[in-house]
């Protein structure tokens, strides 16, 4: 995977042709209150709202569109701790694609059980002890079926960085330009995919990719100039983004457009779960929420600029919403 070539803004074009009718564009909100905390114009997309409620399923969509029917026939698999599975298993059954998905034990209910209801066949495995990646690829060799990878994939990539091309759009309508566009961060997907999209219509946009505090590999890895991975796999709220390290095709794409990094820990992320929730009227799950909860914690300067953070899933189990708000 890590010689195929990155995907262009016409990929990220194609992909958007690919998935439209299947894929919900998504609304780019703004909130006064928000604005007059912060000192800034911030605009937030809600891939919440998504079909299967997070961005995910756009780059599903878009690889199996992509692969075509004979390959679709042999089936799909997939690794995820919940998000991405869902995007494969929902774009599997549009597709009439047979569809396993290598889930940990650990992943939310809400996740597990979601994917399964798309009629996808969920094997799971102990995130500490287990090797996803090794399941995965007995299962593609003894059944040929074509792996979507959560986020190491050119199709993959393309089809989250329709989200970008929205944020376009949407700017463009309200005369805006944006001086930063803030991303959820695991494996990198979404991030070179949105960053690609947003800096071929604004090339002074800063891309800011924001992760778990104990799970800031992709910093280090920017800061480093080499994909460095985590020490660990569990031990954070924000179980969407707890990737072992940046996807090589992403890492590059990032890198070449001038990335930068930021972390937040699991108090910030659930504070922002509970401030959309009160303020904005969205659930939020934690992974999700690390955007706004970069801009929330002072951790991204807002003071004066006009910022778009991605709000990227709402997949969040009603225990952790409940700590949340609790919290909150």
């Amino acid at each position: 995977m890590n010689d195929t070539p990155a995907p262009t803004i016409e990929d990220i074009r194609l992909a958007a042709e690919r998935i439209a009718g299947r894929a919900s564009v998504t609304p780019l909100i703004e909130s006064a209150w928000l604005n007059e905390q912060l000192g800034g114009r911030i605009l937030l997309k809600c891939e919440t709202l998504q079909r299967t409620g997070s961005f995910k399923f756009r780059g599903a969509c878009n690889a199996i569109a992509a692969h075509g029917e004979a390959a679709r026939e042999r089936g799909v698999v997939a690794v995820s701790s919940g998000n991405h599975a869902q995007g494969v298993a929902e774009a599997a059954r549009l597709f009439g694609v047979a569809a396993t998905i290598v889930m940990p034990a650990d992943a939310p209910a809400t996740k597990l059980s979601r994917t399964a209801r798309s009629g996808a066949t969920v094997l799971t495995y102990d995130r500490a002890t287990g090797d996803r990646d090794a399941i995965a690829a007995e299962l593609v060799e003894r059944t040929g079926a074509i792996l979507i990878h959560p986020y190491n994939d050119p199709y993959v990539i393309a089809g989250q960085g329709t989200v970008g091309c929205e944020i376009n759009e949407a700017m463009e309508t309200l005369g805006l330009a944006p001086d930063a566009v803030l991303v959820p961060c695991g494996g990198g997907g979404l991030s070179s995919g949105v960053g690609l999209a947003t800096r071929a219509r604004f090339p002074d946009c800063r891309v800011v990719l924001v992760e778990p505090r104990d799970f800031d590999d992709y910093g280090r890895s920017l800061h480093d100039g080499r994909i460095v991975a985590n020490a660990g796999s569990t031990g954070s709220v924000c179980d969407a983004l707890m990737a072992p390290a940046p996807g090589a095709i992403g890492f590059a794409i990032n890198r070449a457009n001038g990335a930068e990094a930021v972390s937040v820990d699991d108090g910030a992320a659930l504070a922002a779960v509970a401030h959309a929730f009160h303020e904005l009227k969205l659930v939020v799950e934690p992974g999700g929420g690390v955007a706004l909860a970069a801009l929330l914690s002072g951790q991204v300067d807002c003071a004066g600029r006009t910022m778009v953070a991605v709000l990227s899933g709402g997949n969040v189990d009603v225990a952790v919403l409940v700590q949340a708000l609790a919290q909150g």
